[in-house]
């Protein structure tokens, strides 16, 4: 599958019954035939995998996509832990739309998002 770029929604919460669709994140992922994330790939071209966060009332945050350990992601300074969200298990999980994910918020809140897009990536 290669390099694909993943839209994320806010799922259903407490604070957002029907979900949020201005609140999510985009970014680059390497994707095997069965939908998980490629490890070697990413080795490959983890510069090429950036991630963008948005939501309402907040600026716009890019950073990119990291591997740590088994875990996955998102490092917004490369020179600081504090601002990193992380996802729960991501590398058990199959990214397909419809499907969902669970990231860590930068207030330490977890919080489902659902896939809502996957397209091949348009990287330079």
């Amino acid at each position: 599958m290669s390099l694909m770029t993943v839209r994320i929604e806010l799922g259903r919460t407490a604070d957002a019954p029907a979900g949020n669709a201005r609140h999510g994140y985009e970014f680059v992922a390497p994707l095997n035939r069965q939908g998980h994330l490629d490890s070697a790939e990413w080795a490959i071209e983890k510069d090429r995998c950036g991630a963008r966060s948005f939501r309402p009332g907040h600026a716009e945050r890019r950073g990119m996509l990291r591997r740590v350990g088994r875990g996955w992601r998102f490092d917004y300074s490369p020179d600081r832990t504090d601002d990193d969200q992380p996802f729960f298990r991501l590398d058990r999980h199959v990214i397909a739309p419809g499907l969902y994910v669970t990231i860590t918020e930068e207030d330490g809140i977890e919080r489902p998002f659902k896939i809502v897009e996957v397209t091949p990536a348009c990287v330079a």
